[in-house]
């Protein structure tokens, strides 16, 4: 393993550098060749890894160091990676996903001018989320999560030209950067408590060094600070939707499979830190259950096709971490798994149904598009079947695992879950017969040379599709329940050596029937209303509380009023009373002062010698006075 397991994240890097140098020269087809290749080579290399991987209860993780990146008397860092299953998986999904997007960009992007850079983009992306998750302690994930972060704000700003996109691009990079204080911070702490930043050393010493519970807590809180930057949690949250400014596949690759999954990664890793703080944990459940709710109800009422799916992200990801905060982590992963297959689709089918409908976002302009742009519509159908959580797709047994670790750990946390889950399949059957149902609602999608009705895309474009929609069906089946199956759990006793098994299913079967059956009765009544109110129709306009999540529970123009106003007033008072009645005032007046000065003292040079000798025999005397006197 030890010879190739650098060229997974080399590789991508190596495609970042040749599409970079050579995007005005090299023809579009060869940079979407080698920006596609690279990643499928790493796809392929990870297989290999996935393969070899030690892997169930008491498997130890494999290291391999390459070089220090500090190697002092106090602190020693190296480059090194660490290999066990659940870098594994994170391995299949970032390259796997990742390919399968860099081919629908071929097609996506081909009439853009950017064609080049935007390919060294996304190759530049996939080599920092391999860093993020391969690397053996604490500052080589810092170094991937910098880099994700970096190449998210190139990409949302790519069409840098529309004001609003970079100002979508900017926003995404702050929030991200307020998290990212948090990981530095706990970083610090980190090496302070345990004098190490690798992983394997520092969970390590959990048994056998006393390190306080203040100390654990802390870490842990500003770790979570981090994920909810990364995760879009409450209260850094509303930059993931704005980031749909960005191109289609990068809404894909990093909001819906990688990047904003960074957050679950870290935590799952730091397992062992996270379960000595529990209330760091119920922090955690509460936050997710919270941003969950809160961002099912907004994606209620939206239109633009890209931003429902951007809150349902978010959305899904709170589940994962009110999953994580029960103790879960295996449900979290699992989930991160299974909605990486359908949220990539339905992001692709979007992406899909914009190019369709020649750049077209908003659903009440759409309709009657499964005549049109037939693979498109059976795909993304089967996106919305499996993020519903109907059996037998992926989303049902990743979501009921995670519903049932809340079930057990907290009933108040389970019932927003449910409530979350039934949302889910309505706002999704929403955005499906708004789309696709009754009759196009704008006849005026022809643009200056295309046809005069919408189209289904390239192949390049539906191919992904249908990879996709056939990895959503049969994803959820390496994680059957002991409900359906004995031992069939493959993802649990796959991760046992990195992540103790929960205790999710320490409950009745009957209860546990009785759970399935309610959950899927309410998303089959949600799914009905969906279709008695949205084949072939729209929104009335909103009134009330509907008008509340139509405009985001108003927390962007709250943030605008309490933090961003403030602070801009504030740097007003600064600016006119500190900096130009101050500052200003002290550097205009020194000068000032120094020409007075030398005004007046340039009239001793009169150019009378007398007046001169006269001036330095006083100096002399002066000077031996004070000398003579000076010293008694």
């Amino acid at each position: 393993m030890e010879k190739y397991i650098w060229l997974i994240p080399l590789l991508p890097l190596l495609g970042f550098f040749i599409n970079g140098l050579g995007k005005n020269t090299l023809s579009k087809s060869l940079i979407s060749v080698i920006g596609s290749g690279v990643v499928f080579i790493s796809f392929l290399l990870s297989i290999l890894v996935f393969m070899n991987v030690p892997s169930g209860e008491g498997a130890q993780p494999l290291i391999f160091h390459a070089f220090d990146i500090l190697n002092f008397k106090s602190i020693q860092v190296p480059f090194s990676f660490q290999i066990d299953a659940l870098t594994s998986i994170f391995l299949l999904i970032i390259t796997g996903i990742g390919f399968l997007i860099h081919v629908y960009s071929a097609g996506y992007m081909k009439e853009d001018e950017g064609f080049g850079k935007f390919f060294a983009y996304l190759n530049l992306f996939i080599f920092f989320m391999l860093i993020l998750v391969m690397g053996s302690n604490f500052f080589m994930m810092f170094i991937g999560w910098e880099g994700v972060g970096l190449c998210s704000f190139l990409l949302i700003g790519f069409w840098f030209k529309n004001r609003d996109y970079v100002g979508a691009a900017k926003k995404a990079f702050i929030m991200n950067r307020i998290g990212d204080v948090g990981f530095l911070l706990a970083m610090f702490w980190i090496y302070r408590e345990f004098g190490t930043l690798q992983y394997t050393e520092v969970f390590g010493l959990l048994n056998t060094t006393h390190i306080s519970s203040f100390a654990i807590g802390g870490i842990t809180l500003l770790l979570f600070l981090a994920a909810t930057g990364k995760s879009a949690q409450v209260p850094l949250f509303t930059w993931l939707p704005d980031a749909m400014a960005g191109p289609t596949p990068v809404s894909a690759l990093i909001h819906a499979a990688t990047m904003v999954t960074a957050g679950i990664f870290m935590i799952t890793r730091c397992n062992e830190l996270f379960e000595l703080a529990p209330y760091t944990k119920e922090v955690i459940a509460w936050i997710g259950i919270i941003t969950s709710l809160i961002t099912a109800t907004i994606a209620m009422r939206q239109n633009d096709i890209k931003k429902v799916l951007a809150y349902s992200t978010v959305s899904q990801l709170g589940l994962m971490f009110a999953a994580i905060g029960m103790g879960a982590y295996v449900a979290a992963v699992f989930h991160v798994m299974t909605h990486a297959f359908f949220k990539a689709l339905l992001f692709l089918g979007a992406g899909s149904v914009i190019h369709g409908m020649h750049h077209e976002q908003d659903m009440t302009k759409m309709g009657g598009l499964k005549k049109y742009m037939p693979t498109t519509h059976i795909t993304m159908l089967i996106g919305c079947i499996a993020i519903a959580g109907i059996p037998p797709l992926s989303g049902f047994f990743s979501k009921d695992e995670m519903l049932l670790s809340m079930f057990m750990g907290n009933k108040i946390i389970y019932a927003i879950g449910f409530i979350v889950s039934v949302l889910t399949s309505f706002y999704m059957f929403r955005l499906y017969f708004m789309t696709f149902s009754g009759e196009l609602r704008n006849k005026e999608v022809a643009a200056e040379g295309h046809t005069a009705h919408p189209h289904e895309s390239p192949k390049t474009m539906t191919i992904p599709l249908i990879v996709l929609a056939i990895l959503s069906i049969i994803g959820g089946f390496v994680g059957i329940p002991e409900l359906f199956m004995k031992n069939a759990h493959k993802l649990n006793q796959f991760l046992s050596g990195v992540v103790a098994p929960g205790e999710a299913h320490h409950i009745s079967h009957s209860t546990e029937w009785l759970l399935i059956a309610a959950l899927l009765s309410c998303v089959a009544v949600a799914i009905y209303l969906a279709s008695k109110m949205y084949n072939g129709k729209v929104d009335k306009e909103a009134t009330g509380v509907m008008k509340v999540f139509e405009n985001k529970w108003y927390v962007d123009e709250i943030y605008q009023a309490a933090i961003i106003s403030p602070i801009i007033g504030l740097g007003n008072v600064f600016k006119k009373y500190v900096e130009k009645s101050g500052i200003g005032k002290v550097v205009s007046g020194t000068g000032d002062l120094s020409y007075l000065i030398s005004k007046n003292i340039r009239t001793v040079q009169t150019g009378n010698i007398g007046m001169y000798v006269l001036l330095m025999v006083i100096g002399i005397v002066a000077g031996l006075g004070i000398f003579f006197f000076g010293m008694f």
